[in-house]
């Protein structure tokens, strides 16, 4: 992934969902466990990663066919 895209590209794609996880594990995961509270940042991550990338997906279409 790191050699086949930009620095820009990279930070667009996936700078927010990575801030927005963060900040959520940050503020509600209080487990008492490093595992448990990587495990669900990751998870997080995954799915925020997934909405983000259908929402630019969706928004590009639009645009390329509007």
């Amino acid at each position: 992934m790191m050699r086949q895209r930009s620095l820009s590209t990279l930070l667009t794609d996936q700078l927010p969902p990575l801030a927005v996880a963060f900040l959520v594990a940050e503020f509600f995961y209080k487990f008492h466990s490093f595992t448990l509270e990587c495990v669900a940042f990751l998870a997080t991550w995954f799915v925020l990663d997934w909405i983000w990338s259908k929402v630019r997906g969706t928004a590009a279409k639009s645009v390329s066919n509007g």
